[in-house]
């Protein structure tokens, strides 16, 4: 049988009981351990292997933790980093974070709390052997036995040497798969590949996430993407709606109470925070708590553990927070209306995700998106396509809903029309609302076939370039506004073919492929009028 894989982590602190203290925890738990004093020290040690995760204090006679995690960085090296700062300062705890740690812990370290993050960190759930029992330091467990601090040399050594003749190697973390949530982020803008790059950067550590963006424009999605990337992918994610939630109701529900604790309480419940321990707790519009609320959430955060209504002692919880709003929070909390504190401790990093009228590039990717999942959830196949003149009538509505009422509107127009096609008049969009983007509608015409203003023949809009004549024509007679300049050859193109036609809106609409509807709302969108003696037949 060959020998189990294992995990190697490198100590970095600069007091030589506490180093050993940090490797003697971690030794029983099974890990391959190393130490270091000094920052250099800990880069001669890196230069000589790859470790699975590097534990260093914040202050060190050399220089300091946010150094070591810099040299990382440049390095490019992909070891894990957890921080430890003195008790307190949330200064240094957020820019550890900021600078790449995956957690950060502060003094007097909790041994137990020590052993779970790092834990964390390796994708490992409960250990494999046996556990100290919790820390003498001071705990939120206040019926936790004491966990001997030793202090002499001897005796140290001596359990050191135990532990690694008994060591129980850990199982290799799993390979995390690819992103569900990922793959519906549709998009190929550069506003949409920064928002991918930044999940993938910050999915690596436990820093705070604050989601920010307009109402439907997909946060809970970004939430989800970055737990499904992350090491705590195969462990709950726990969404809330805070504004969802009556206010006397939310303590309840954040912590779970006791039986009894009040009317109804007619057993223990667990709340969102134990729901999601190991996991991620994801808290959609975190604007909407009210400020008594905010401040049992802080304490919630910064002592990660919990106190369930009716209960006297606290229960640690192990919780990667992310949050959201389509608030801006900073304005907020200049109003009084949100806790300055808590939105540093939530707002350690932050994703924009763009409107979708910024971004109408992405248009027929997410619609070819949503009418592929709508056409599969109804069974039907192939699934509804937008025509080009669809495509480019959204792309003028600036879609004050986002994705959200997009998905909304391809709904109803797909169980409205039952074709294989989407037109303009299918969407039921008013016309009083649209923009003329010029640059957006040029951006989305891709027909290969167009007309011949002069002859109204179809033809192919590869060969209207092939001559330099033709190229240097359209280059002589470029308009200064777009959207007319093409509305007026519609409309010159529909005067010709009516008269052609002697003014049958039916034959002249078919004579350029147009239904007879189609037909009636390009005259009415151009103020197109025809005798009255026009007929249909």
């Amino acid at each position: 049988m060959s020998p189990p894989s294992h995990f190697s982590l490198l100590v970095v602190d600069d007091e030589p009981d506490l180093r050993t203290l940090y490797e003697l925890t971690l030794l029983r738990e099974g890990y391959d351990i190393e130490t270091a004093g000094t920052v250099e020290d800990a880069k001669l040690h890196l230069k000589d292997r790859v470790y699975s995760a590097v534990i260093t204090d914040m202050r060190l006679p050399d220089g300091t933790g946010l150094e070591l995690l810099r040299w990382l960085e440049d390095n490019g090296r992909r070891e894990k980093a957890i921080v430890i700062t003195a008790y307190g300062s949330a200064e240094n705890a957020v820019e550890a974070l900021k600078a790449g740690a995956y957690d950060y812990l502060t003094k007097p370290v909790d041994l137990k709390q020590f052993r779970a993050v790092v834990a964390s960190s390796l994708g490992r759930g409960p250990a494999t052997v046996p556990t100290m029992v919790p820390s003498s330091l001071p705990s939120s467990l206040p019926s936790a036995r004491p966990e001997p601090v030793l202090n002499q040399a001897a005796a140290v050594a001596a359990v050191v040497n135990a532990a690694r003749a008994n060591k129980v190697a850990p199982p290799a973390a799993a390979d995390i798969p690819e992103s569900a949530a990922l793959r519906r982020m549709a998009g190929d803008s550069q506003a949409m590949q920064q928002v991918r790059e930044l999940i993938e950067k910050v999915a690596r550590s436990m820093a705070p996430v604050l989601v920010s963006g307009e109402s439907g424009t997909g946060k809970e999605l970004v939430a989800r993407a970055i737990h499904e990337v992350s090491p705590r992918h195969a462990q709950p994610f726990i969404a809330v709606n805070c504004s969802a939630i009556p206010e006397q109701l939310l303590e309840a529900e954040f912590f779970g109470y006791r039986k009894g604790a009040f009317t109804g309480a007619m057993e223990d419940r667990e709340g969102f925070f134990q729901a999601a321990n190991g996991g991620t707790l994801f808290l959609d519009e975190i604007g909407e708590l009210p400020l008594s609320m905010q401040s049992k959430l802080l304490r919630a955060i910064q002592e990660r553990s919990v106190r369930p209504v009716g209960a006297m002692n606290e229960l640690a919880v192990n919780v990667r927070l992310l949050s959201a709003t389509h608030k801006d929070l900073g304005a907020e909390v200049q109003a009084g209306q949100f806790r300055q504190d808590l939105y540093y401790r939530l707002n350690v990093i932050q994703i924009c995700v763009p409107p979708l009228r910024e971004r109408t590039a992405d248009l027929r990717l997410i619609s070819e998106r949503v009418l592929e999942r709508i056409a599969r959830d109804a069974s039907v196949s192939p699934p509804p396509t937008l025509t080009r003149d669809a495509l480019v009538h959204l792309a003028r509505y600036p879609f004050p809903g986002n994705v959200r009422e997009l998905e909304n509107l391809l709904h109803r127009a797909v169980a409205l029309t039952g074709g294989e096609s989407i037109d303009v008049f299918d969407l039921g969009l008013p016309e009083t609302v649209f923009t003329d983007t010029a640059a957006q509608e040029l951006d989305l015409i891709t027909s290969n076939t167009r007309f011949d203003v002069t002859s109204l023949e179809p033809v192919e809009a590869a060969t209207q370039m092939d001559t330099p004549a033709a190229f240097a024509a359209t280059q002589a007679t470029l308009p200064d506004d777009l959207a007319r300049f093409l509305d007026d050859v519609e409309r010159d193109i529909l005067v010709r073919s009516l008269e052609r036609y002697r003014y049958n809106r039916t034959a002249a609409g078919a004579s350029l492929g147009l239904s007879l509807r189609q037909m009636r709302y390009r005259m009415a969108r151009l103020n197109v009028t025809v005798g009255s003696d026009a007929f249909d037949v």
